[in-house]
């Protein structure tokens, strides 16, 4: 797995290149303290390897890296990105992830924690700090039912609805929700 590190404190970028240099299937292929140095190199690049996975800090110096990430997709498309930053702010965690960011690590997190986000995030998955992911299941639960909810229908009722949306029959829903046909019809009734 080819490696790209931004990050602008070295000894912390050192650090990580040293221990991810100890892992059989990792490479760090290249570092750099800003992102625009990062830029214009695979710019530059003729023939050379390309990323698999690029860590990004998001507080660099000059261009940050929410800035830089749709730059990052534009020159490196089969790249992921990971967000490797001391901020937990809700901001810059949903500003990361609705750009694309595959993964979100804090880097109070450990080594063993940063190298499987990287074999995660390269293998088709994604990466959370816990406590982000919470917050981003928090942040992003489906409001629909609540309010469905608040006008007084049922979470039943709410189910046997979104499956007539689906484009089901009535029959197809008794069978889904192993309720009878007359129950269906009941619920569509109190939902009319």
């Amino acid at each position: 797995i080819n490696v790209m590190l931004v990050e602008d404190h070295p000894e912390y970028r050192e650090t990580l290149e040293f221990v991810l240099g100890k892992e059989k299937d990792i490479e760090v292929i290249s570092q750099f303290g800003n992102a625009e140095l990062a830029l214009r190199s695979l710019l530059d690049q003729t023939g050379d390897q390309q990323p698999d996975i690029i860590l990004l800090d998001l507080n660099l110096p000059g261009m940050s890296g929410l800035e830089a990430m749709p730059w990052f997709e534009k020159y490196t498309p089969e790249a992921k990105i990971i967000i490797l930053s001391q901020s937990d702010m809700d901001a810059d965690v949903l500003c990361a992830v609705q750009q694309g960011a595959s993964g979100y690590l804090l880097k109070s997190c450990t080594m063993d924690e940063i190298t499987k986000g990287i074999r995660d995030v390269n293998d088709g998955g994604a990466t959370l700090e816990p406590s982000l992911a919470r917050f981003i299941l928090k942040s992003l639960q489906p409001r629909l039912p609540k309010a469905a909810n608040q006008i007084g229908i049922s979470q039943r009722e709410w189910e046997v609805l979104s499956l007539i949306g689906d484009g089901l029959t009535q029959k197809q829903i008794s069978s889904q929700l192993e309720i009878s046909v007359f129950t269906v019809t009941d619920h569509l009734k109190h939902i009319y």
